[in-house]
């Protein structure tokens, strides 16, 4: 059996396998993977919740390929889940889960990703992982300085084929265009020389 390779973009989330995103901003990280994810995409979001992903507030060509399910529970969204992450034509699940999922369901899930040739993306409350995960991000909005940009702070805490790392970025909704933002007296600017 061939193995996928590890991404080298530090936002590619590896093919095949369950990731997780916590913190205030995980629906950006999420809306940003679906822009990175050709092909049909899937969120699954449990039936009480009323805040859902408006069509009109989506990244261009997201909402053409977003199938949003509602189940009413937690044994039935755990179940659509998998079979989310089972269907082949679909390229990357989204799911909320309210409950902290165990040990079993996590592999569960990462199994069905295996056999699906999915990607799944937890948005989880914040110290409700599973260790089955691949990887688990913190996701966080900051303030900015323009009114027209969205900037946010994607910590990498959990990463079962690589390292760990935080990222100050700009994303506008446009395909995947990301802007670094370097830290306060970290630019890369000319040294000054003696006069």
């Amino acid at each position: 059996m061939r193995s996928e390779p590890t991404p080298t973009d530090p936002f590619d989330l590896q093919a095949r396998r369950v990731h997780e995103a916590e913190g205030r901003g995980p629906r950006a990280f999420a809306l940003f993977q679906a822009v990175r994810h050709p092909g049909p995409l899937v969120w699954i979001a449990p039936a009480h919740i009323p805040e859902l992903p408006m069509l009109r507030g989506l990244p261009r060509g997201v909402g053409e390929r977003l199938h949003l399910f509602r189940p009413s529970g937690e044994t039935d969204l755990l179940w659509c889940i998998e079979e989310a992450l089972r269907a082949d034509p679909v390229s990357l699940v989204i799911a909320e889960p309210e409950k902290p999922l165990s040990l079993t369901a996590g592999r569960r899930l990462q199994l069905a990703a295996e056999a699906g040739r999915t990607t799944g993306l937890m948005l989880i409350r914040e110290e409700a992982g599973s260790n089955a995960t691949e990887t688990r991000w913190t996701c966080e909005p900051l303030a900015s300085p323009s009114p027209d940009s969205t900037r946010h702070r994607w910590t990498l805490n959990k990463n079962k084929r690589g390292t760990i790392g935080s990222w100050v970025l700009n994303w506008n909704g446009t395909p995947t265009a990301v802007h670094m933002v370097s830290e306060a007296r970290q630019r890369h600017e000319p040294a000054d020389t003696a006069r």
